[in-house]
């Protein structure tokens, strides 16, 4: 699964994952109400959903003057499947690492 960089980079920022989680936990939100739970400006979280947006992890809809922001779960979901399979890959990486030093110990050893 080739990994997505756009979106690892959007999410690597705390700021912006503390907003999924609260987008997760609350079921959606707007800037106004995402800023009053965040140490930033309205307009800092804006700017953050923004990036949120393009990279698909979050969807708005109007609501009046607000633009209400939910998770894509579609989005979600296949993040997670890229973090499973970046892991899978570390683990085989690790597992070849620990062979190649187990081989070597006992070729000292002997």
């Amino acid at each position: 699964m080739a990994v997505d960089d756009d979106l690892w980079s959007a999410v690597g920022d705390s700021t912006r994952r503390r907003m999924l989680d609260l987008l997760l936990n609350d079921g959606g939100g707007t800037a106004t109400t995402l800023s009053r739970q965040l140490p930033v400006t309205r307009q800092a979280v804006a700017k953050h959903l923004a990036v949120l947006h393009r990279v698909g992890i979050v969807h708005a809809k109007s609501s009046g003057r607000e633009r209400i922001y939910e998770v894509s779960q579609a989005q979600l979901a296949r993040a997670v499947a890229q973090l499973s399979s970046v892991g899978a890959t570390w683990d085989a990486r690790l597992h070849r690492i620990r062979a190649i030093a187990e081989a070597i110990q006992q070729s000292s050893e002997g």
